[in-house]
């Protein structure tokens, strides 16, 4: 091991130095009877930069090779030359759908590394905001889902939905994809009313907006001819693939991490695990589906149970005091304050020894973080567990054997983003 790397955590001795071997993507079908197709990485059924090398015979896809790595980030190595509180900017783009709920799971992976207990008040306002990402999250995929078996119409409604929520994370925080609000040990700022009656007035129209989609789309004759039966999968495959979120409640196991291990105040909250049991398409469909209903129930109870107090630790030296701003849609141009430029936000916390994994439920399942801490003011590591990449490894065992008129749907089924994936 090399000097310049702390004694205190060697490379583990089944772990070779070495590069994997080369793996070539094929070119030219081993057999007369097929040819090679390329869906992707330019198309838009793969939902980002993805591609497939589908082997075919006819229109029968005999084997499927997902060629991964186009939107490589490098988010993890980067972390380790960011200070602590610089790392959010970072993370922001993983699940570039589901901001806030990448910035929860960070922020908890640190806070247990100091041992830091964030109020109530942040912690409910933490949980309004993911949830109202989930909403936002499921909005992009049932559109875009809907427009792959040309339902434009659903696709439109969606997006317009999705827009409200995305002007209330403007209002917050000036920014609608990656609001950066998170701080460790709490958040940047406390709401105002205006804001807060912004969200009412979203909760108030949501449950209409959700029973259109439903009658447009639960018992359509086209949408259940392209999703039944299609991209089964069982529970013994997500186990084998360590699939969660709604593909693994979709073969019928409640796996929910806010139930399984409530975070953030979750165990306050009332709602429902929707589960199906026939691992199809549809099944997932229904379960996120039912997952939007269950996002606004517990949004509603955390805005109407909202406590008063603080909104982030009283320890100063681990995040500077409420930082006065404008809102609206220049809440982005922040009002200069000494304190944004003084410790710990210029130079950092010095977080102990120590390392600590914090997985959350995001729209597409288990998100985890693991920081280890070497006690300087960046992190040594940060390993990511993402759904996404998951879900892309299973892909292949619902494609091959089936038609590549199923697979666009197969894919829009497993909601991966890429970002989760080439981090």
């Amino acid at each position: 091991m090399p000097s310049s790397q702390p004694k205190t955590r060697p490379r583990r001795p089944q772990s070779p130095l070495q590069s994997p071997p080369p793996q070539t993507p094929p070119k030219t079908s081993p057999s007369r009877d097929t040819f090679i197709l390329n869906l992707g990485p330019q198309h838009p059924s793969t939902h980002g930069v993805l591609r497939f090398i589908l082997e075919l015979d006819g229109e029968t896809i005999v084997k499927c090779v997902p060629d991964v790595g186009f939107l490589h980030t490098g988010v993890e190595k980067q972390s380790e030359f960011r200070i602590f509180h610089q790392v959010f900017t970072l993370i922001n783009r993983l699940d570039y759908l589901s901001g806030p709920q990448e910035e929860m799971g960070y922020s908890l992976a640190v806070e247990q590394l100091l041992g830091v207990e964030v109020p109530k008040r942040a912690q409910y306002l933490r949980v309004l905001l993911c949830e109202l990402s989930r909403i936002a999250s499921h909005l992009v995929w049932l559109g875009t889902g809907a427009l792959e078996v040309n339902m434009s119409s659903v696709f439109m409604y969606c997006f317009d939905t999705r827009e409200k929520i995305l002007d209330i994370f403007e209002q917050l925080a000036g920014a609608r994809f990656f609001p950066r609000y998170w701080r460790i040990g709490g958040l940047a700022w406390d709401v105002n009313e205006d804001w807060l009656q912004q969200v009412k007035n979203f909760l108030k129209i949501f449950p209409d907006r959700w029973k259109e989609y439903h009658d447009l789309v639960t018992e359509n004759p086209i949408w259940l001819k392209r999703s039944k039966g299609i991209a089964k999968l069982t529970l013994q495959d997500c186990l084998d693939y360590s699939l969660t979120g709604p593909i693994i409640r979709g073969c019928g196991e409640p796996y929910d991490l806010r139930r399984v291990f409530p975070y953030s105040s979750y165990q306050d909250f009332e709602f429902d695990i929707p589960t199906q049991k026939e691992g199809d398409a549809y099944a997932r469909y229904l379960v996120r589906m039912e997952e939007m209903r269950q996002s606004w129930r517990i949004a509603s109870q955390a805005l109407e149970r909202l406590p008063e107090g603080q909104v982030k630790t009283e320890d100063t030296k681990i995040t500077p005091g409420a930082l006065p701003r404008p809102w609206g849609k220049n809440a982005s141009v922040m009002v200069p304050d000494r304190r944004i430029t003084a410790a710990p936000l210029r130079e950092g916390i010095k977080i102990p020894d120590g390392a600590s994994y914090h997985a959350i439920e995001s729209s597409r399942g288990e998100l985890g973080f693991y920081v280890v801490s070497d006690g300087s003011n960046k992190p040594y590591r940060v390993g990511l567990r993402t759904p996404s990449f998951m879900a892309i490894q299973a892909l292949p065992k619902v494609i091959e054997g089936g038609l590549l008129a199923d697979a666009v749907v197969a894919i829009a089924s497993f909601d991966p983003v890429l970002g989760d994936v080439d981090r």
